[in-house]
């Protein structure tokens, strides 16, 4: 168990020490306020467009980081030998490669949880035709991305210490911080003298975006074994792509809810469903409210797609020559 703890945090810390990830969890953070300023003149649908739209960065960001974390932490110590050198010690295949999902599963946490802070502030900016763009909850948001990127320079200069890595644990705090004072001391307003307020119910939504990047980590970790990075990006998007799709397609195959072809059915259980995790539609029409039953329910459905996929990725991995 010790050796399967600090596997993990050392992918961990390698994963949020790589440039790319710092990168990536800022712009999806700041894109999605820069969202909520532009006057869209949507007819009231302005909240909608704003919550589906900064659901589907979170998503698309969680893609992109699955697949570069997966090839950062596990195709290139395949390729340069670091993992024959870890696995020289006492340590099984499977256990160093279980060990690497835990890593890459907490640096995806940390990704979306700054997603949902900027989802929840971005939230209460929106605005109708009749408000207008909340500068103030701009600049205290900036400023808290701002101030992370200060102290990590001032930690690199002055103590030595890794930039990337300070600038992205500090961006936890620092953004959070200016959330809560956005929530607490601004106001937007709408028409009819209408309040903007936090959409908590983003919550939730956001979990089951985060399960359903959990499970693309863990196809990306799979394709790793064998694959270098484009080829696992473009196997992952295409799974992604297929299963937006996955009901569309099992139904022109001959599918229904009463069952299908057996081959139909086994294409059907083999993509992943991502409408499962996609409840937009079901936040922003206000025709249901979401039920943290529901969550558990598609946790199940994720860890068993998780285990299937980690399952493959082991098998392999132990035929694999390390060189």
């Amino acid at each position: 168990m010790r050796q399967f703890i600090t596997i993990a945090g050392n992918a961990f810390m390698e994963l949020v020490r790589q440039p790319v990830f710092l990168l990536l969890m800022t712009s999806s953070a700041l894109f999605e306020i820069f969202l909520a300023t532009p006057y869209y003149f949507a007819f009231g649908d302005e909240p909608k467009l704003v919550k589906n739209s900064v659901l589907a960065v979170m998503l698309l960001s969680g893609l992109l980081g699955a697949v570069l974390s997966a090839s950062a932490s596990f195709a290139r110590e395949l390729r340069t030998g670091t993992a024959l050198a870890v696995l020289s010690k006492p340590v099984g295949r499977a256990q160093f490669l279980l060990a690497k999902y835990a890593g890459l599963m907490g640096a995806l946490t940390l990704l979306t949880y700054v997603n949902l802070v900027a989802a929840l502030v971005a939230s209460r900016m929106t605005f109708d035709a009749y408000g207008s763009t909340d500068l103030t909850a701009i600049g205290l948001f900036a400023g808290g991305v701002g101030l992370a990127y200060t102290l990590g320079g001032f930690s690199n200069f002055f103590l030595r210490r890794p930039f990337v890595s300070d600038t992205t644990l500090t961006l936890l705090v620092t953004v959070t911080i200016a959330a809560l004072l956005i929530f607490q001391f601004t106001s937007q307003q709408r028409s009819l003298g209408e309040t903007g307020e936090v959409d908590w119910r983003l919550v939730p939504a956001s979990v089951l975006i985060l399960l359903a990047i959990w499970i693309l980590a863990a196809l990306a970790l799979a394709c790793s074994t064998r694959l270098d990075m484009i080829p696992t990006l473009a196997i992952c998007s295409a799974m992604f792509l297929l299963g937006l799709v996955s009901d569309f397609i099992y139904q022109k195959l001959g599918g229904s809810l009463s069952g299908g072809p057996w081959w139909a059915t086994s294409l059907y259980t083999v993509l992943p469903n991502w409408q499962f995790f996609w409840l937009a539609d079901v936040l922003t029409t206000g025709k249901g409210s979401f039920q943290w039953a529901y969550v558990g329910k598609a946790s199940v459905y994720a860890l068993v797609y998780v285990g299937a996929a980690l399952a493959v990725a082991v098998a392999l991995f132990e035929d694999r020559e390390l060189s």
